[in-house]
């Protein structure tokens, strides 16, 4: 096996910075875990329940667009936590084929207790407010060229294909 050269430092894992941002997703993980287990919640709940404590009550489809996440892996977080008695689904009365996830009383007194969640980590990561405005922005620059390069190709107005009289 043959050292790395200089060269090669651009495939190294800790130069990787899609290794750094797994790296922080599982810390960031690892850190909500003892927190949201005190109220019952594991963080992909918690990101819903975050959802529905600002709108109340969303289709699971308006639910999957504000956290990118598809009917398949939204279905089950919300069968559970209805089973917690967090919040009740119901087919929409105008829509037969939507679903709309509301919060029920239990949803609700469970924002309360919920208060504390964002200090608790935040402490951990950013020294002050401020501190933590800087790295939001920062994040959200990011997200925003992630997503601009993931975006398809702007479709041609007009596509004109010209055949040679051969």
């Amino acid at each position: 096996m043959t050292e790395p050269t200089a060269s090669d430092d651009a495939l190294l894992l800790d130069n990787q910075l899609c290794f750094l941002i797994y790296r922080l997703h599982r810390g960031m993980t690892d850190l909500y875990r003892p927190v949201l287990t005190a109220l019952g919640l594991t963080y992909p709940q918690y990101l819903v329940m975050l959802t529905l404590w600002e709108h109340s009550t969303l289709t699971v489809g308006q639910i999957g667009a504000k956290l990118h996440l598809d009917s398949g892996t939204l279905s089950p977080l919300l069968k559970r936590l209805e089973a917690a008695g967090f919040v009740r689904r119901e087919r929409a009365q105008g829509d037969e084929r939507s679903v709309e996830v509301s919060l029920t009383k239990q949803g609700r007194d469970l924002r309360r207790k919920a208060r504390t969640v964002p200090r608790a980590v935040g402490g951990c990561l950013v020294g002050s407010a401020e501190q933590a405005d800087e790295v939001r922005e920062q994040l959200l620059a990011l997200v925003e060229r992630v997503d601009a390069a993931r975006a398809p190709p702007p479709r041609p107005s007009e596509c004109r294909v010209t055949l040679s009289a051969n």
